[in-house]
This record gives structure tokens, sequence and C-alpha cells, in this order.
């Protein structure tokens, strides 16, 4: 039996994940944000146009495949693994120049190998073209080109046809988003640390001075919260973005509110009656059945990492769209009884 599998990153840069002083850059047109990916990337034919398109920073694109039977089980990486380096548009003058991002080697490992599974890992990544004078925290003290960015996958095959990945490793700036072997966003990277990828992302503190650094990831979230996140930060009324440090409670169970937020950076642990029930990251809209249903919380929700939030008043949302992700959240609700 073959099985073939593919597993995806997109790399991008959100609005909210750039601060400080860097910020100041991008608004004045020196480089730019990048709207988010799309939810279904279809294959590499696709990553190349997006690439083309400017949708992106940079892509790990990871292929393989798995031959099982009744002898030695056989595997190896698809032609089409490889990097796909963006570029940065920087504005100058009355024009607009282009600069090429650089890229490293395509790490690979080689292929883990027994009787029933498969597991195939590459690292992708580089810089941009774009130089990025700033002081570090290592020697030299003082460096010119911009920080490395990169992405590690794993995609593990089995036997009775399984095709799972994982983001093992990644830079911690920009946002990795993970698709799976069907091309649909499964994954989300959950904190973005703009500030620890400008001091530490070069020379031996990257995955070719063998160092990578472990990803913290998250489940993406519906399609419902995603365009009611898309209301959130664009409708009539302008989010309130509040930045909460790791430990706090963003809301409590029981506790009445009718605000609404929206994830857009870091993780938080739902509980129910002190129990975790879930965990949210970026795209997560939470304090939506409150809204709904009485105004009392039905979870306590806490920051697992440091976390942004956009806040809005219920009254500035759409009251069906609520519904619709209230209708996916029935996480805080007791497990169903067994039928007779």
């Amino acid at each position: 039996m073959r099985v073939t599998g593919r597993a995806t990153t997109l790399s991008w840069i959100p609005s909210e994940s750039v601060g400080n002083w860097l910020r100041g850059g991008f608004d004045l047109g020196l480089s730019h944000y990048d709207d988010p990916p799309r939810d279904v990337v279809a294959g590499t034919d696709d990553v190349r146009a997006l690439r083309d398109d400017d949708r992106f920073r940079f892509a790990n694109v990871l292929t393989g495949w798995a031959e099982f039977g009744d002898g030695p089980t056989t595997a190896g990486y698809g032609e089409d693994s490889d990097l796909f380096m963006g570029s940065t548009r920087v504005r100058l003058g009355v024009g607009t120049a282009t600069f090429l991002g650089f890229t490293l080697p395509v790490l690979r490992a080689d292929p883990e190998i027994s009787q029933d599974r498969v597991v195939l890992r590459q690292t992708v990544g580089g810089r941009t073209g774009v130089p990025l004078p700033r002081p570090v925290k290592h020697p030299p003290y003082v460096r010119w080109h911009a920080p490395i960015v990169w992405t590690t996958l794993r995609l593990t095959l089995t036997r009775d046809g399984g095709r799972n990945v994982e983001l093992v490793g990644a830079s911690a700036f920009p946002r990795h988003w993970v698709y799976d072997s069907d091309g649909r966003l499964a994954l989300k990277s959950g904190l973005t640390l703009l500030q620890d990828w400008m001091d530490h992302s070069f020379g031996d503190r990257t995955p070719w001075g063998d160092q990578d650094s472990p990803a913290l990831t998250v489940a993406a979230e519906s399609a419902a919260e995603r365009s009611l996140s898309s209301s959130i930060m664009t409708g009539g009324v302008a989010p309130e973005v509040i930045r909460l440090p790791e430990g706090t409670a963003v809301v409590r169970q029981g506790d009445v509110g009718t605000d609404v937020h929206l994830v857009l950076d870091g993780v938080l642990d739902v509980r129910v009656d002190g129990d975790v029930v879930a965990e949210l990251g970026p795209g997560a809209v939470l304090g939506e059945r409150a809204v709904l249903e009485g105004g009392r919380r039905s979870a306590t929700v806490t920051a697992r990492t440091a976390v942004r939030l956009a806040r809005v008043p219920a009254t500035a949302l759409d009251l069906d769209a609520l519904r619709s992700v209230a209708q996916e959240h029935r996480r805080e609700d007791p497990p169903a009884a067994p039928h007779a």
C-alpha cells in the first residue's frame, strides 16, 4: 500500500504583531503587513501562485511517500518538497522597490522508517534582503542583516493511511499557519515574539547552527470565528486592543459580562469548575455565549502565555454571527449522558 502526504506552512506578518520602533517603519511604508492567507491551499502550484502574488513571506512545502507491504517499508521525500521564499516591498520616494529574500539550504532528516510508520522532517528558512540594523544580546552585539526565519515540519505516514502533520519548530516571528495533507488550515503558531526574534535568531541560535526552537501551536479556529473576527477588526466600532500577562484571568465563570474578545496573539486555557476543557489561540473568539445566554460567563479563561486581545461590546456585532460561533463552542457543557 502506497501512502502519500503533504504538509505546508505559510508564514506572514499580521499588523498587530509588530510594535515598538519597528511599527513606525511599517506605518511609513518601509515595509508592509500581510492579509491573512487563505483557509485552503490546493498544492505546490497554488503556493507558487500565492508567492508570486506576494501573499506570504515564506512557505515550507513537505511532501513524501511510504510504501507499506509484506517486505521492508520504503519511503522518500517528494520532488516538490522545498522552500518558497517571498519578497519584501519597500516604498522609496514616489516608487516601490522589491527585495528578494535570502534563502538558506533546506534541511531534511533521513526518513525514520519502521514496519508501520514513516516520519519525514524538513526545515526551511532564510531572511529578508532588506537590512535591519539593530543592537542584539550576543556577539557581535550589533547586527546589520535581518534575523533568520524558519519552520520545521514533521509528516508522519502510517500503514493504515494516516497522514499526521506537525509544526515542531519555528522562529518566534512571524505568524505561521499550517495546512494538512488535504490543504486545509489545521494549526497556527500560538505566539509571536518580535523582540526575542530580533535579539536571538541568528548564527548558532537557528537550525543551521543546530538549535531549533520548539513551536507552540494551537488548532485553527472555526470558519464562523474567522468571519466574525473580520467584523471585529474592520467593523463600525474600533476594537480596544489589550495586552495581558501570563496568568491573567480574562473572564471568570459566573461573572456578568457582555464584551466579546478576539485573540490576536497568545494562548489561553478555558476552565469549567476548575478543569481545563479547551485551549484558545490566535483567531479564536470568546465571550459570545454570555451575550446570548443571560450575560453570565460560562467558563474561566486564563492567559497561558502573554496575550493580545481585541475587545468590543456585543452591541457592535451581529447576533446571528455570534450564534454561529456559539453553536461550535459547546466545550463548557457537561458531556451528554449515554443513550440507554
